[in-house]
């Protein structure tokens, strides 16, 4: 399909895609069969082209706030799921009303509010709405919320005090494996939640996970299961095994990397955003992710040594380079830079 293509080729090949042309599952599999350097370059580069149509050369900035690392659940690749004996925090009101004052006019687009199912929210969901109103209150900026798969009231409650975009990862949409990785938990709650998100004013993201024994057939059914419920981003991230998991000394010999994903997303989600999270390379790998399609740069942590990302590769090092001004500078040595404010709203329109 793209193997063979010079670079006016590529060029119409990106302006079909802008145009509205739409792969086939059979395109899908070729594109994600690409192995060689200079195949892999090529796909990139349509990628890039279709981005920079609809969003120039400006990058979004989502500043992550890990506020609880307690969760009910026993995802057998998550590093905070309940079985898992390791050191736990829960920010209160107050401390993230002080994270919020440190993070005023930083330069950050949007605040996503991150926990693990933590009981603590879920016995008394108003809680959790309380947390929704003080960073609207403080900061004033679009809130994304990833709270898990939390009730509808309580949805319908965060949505009236400010949040904006509901995360919330099917995974995969290979229900055998998706039933390895979120252990007794229901498929379909998952997906009617981001359904009910959607149809009740939020923007929605939906993701996936690579690296997990998923293959080229399994990923093809993830992608189409994503485009369905018409999300406004999508992510995929590469799973790093974690210390103390099921699945602690899973590897994966598959040549279906994050990087590939990224592009073949951006093609078939033309106008989404697609993260470059900071949380498996830093800084170093948001410049291949952004390469590779995606724009909107995530798990950029505030100021407050305590805070967790999601993979965390850089867990006990000493210096994190996952700050907004680090994010900035390389930015712009890529010929790069964060887009306006009024740009993401724009974006957000939904």
């Amino acid at each position: 399909m793209i193997q063979k293509m010079v670079t006016e080729e590529l060029d119409s090949f990106g302006e079909k895609i802008i145009e509205g042309f739409e792969l086939s599952d059979d395109d899908l599999r070729a594109l994600l069969s690409l192995e060689s350097k200079e195949e892999l370059e090529k796909l990139y580069y349509v990628a890039q082209k279709v981005r920079n149509h609809y969003f120039g050369n400006r990058v979004f900035l989502n500043c992550f706030i890990y506020f609880s690392t307690y969760c009910k659940n026993q995802c057998a690749f998550c590093y905070y799921n309940c079985k898992n004996e390791i050191n736990r925090y829960r920010l209160t009101g107050e401390e993230i009303k002080d994270m919020c004052k440190a993070l005023k006019g930083a330069g950050f687009h949007m605040i996503d509010l991150t926990m693990g199912e933590d009981p603590y929210y879920y016995d008394d969901p108003d809680r959790f709405v309380d947390l929704v109103r003080i960073v609207k209150e403080e900061l004033g900026l679009p809130i994304m919320i990833s709270p898990g798969v939390m009730d509808r009231d309580t949805l319908l409650k965060a949505r009236e005090k400010g949040a904006n975009f509901l995360a919330l990862y099917q995974e995969t949409y290979d229900r055998k494996l998706y039933e390895k990785l979120r252990v007794g938990q229901s498929f379909e709650r998952r997906l009617n939640t981001r359904r009910f998100a959607k149809q009740h004013g939020y923007c929605v993201e939906d993701g996936i996970l690579t690296g997990i024994g998923n293959n080229i057939e399994s990923t093809v059914i993830s992608i189409r299961g994503m485009k369905a419920n018409n999300p406004n981003m999508v992510r995929v991230m590469t799973f790093l095994p974690q210390e103390g998991t099921p699945l602690e000394d899973f590897r994966d010999s598959s040549t279906l990397s994050e990087l590939k994903i990224i592009a073949v997303l951006r093609l078939m989600f033309p106008k989404c955003l697609i993260p470059a999270s900071l949380d498996l390379e830093g800084i170093d790998g948001m410049v291949h992710r952004l390469n590779a399609g995606a724009n909107i740069v995530t798990s950029i942590l505030p100021p407050d040594p305590r805070l967790e990302g999601v993979a965390n590769y850089d867990r006990g090092m000493e210096e994190r380079d996952r700050d907004i001004t680090s994010v900035v500078k390389r930015l712009k040595i890529m010929g790069m830079e964060p887009a306006s404010q009024a740009e993401f709203e724009k974006v957000l329109g939904c």
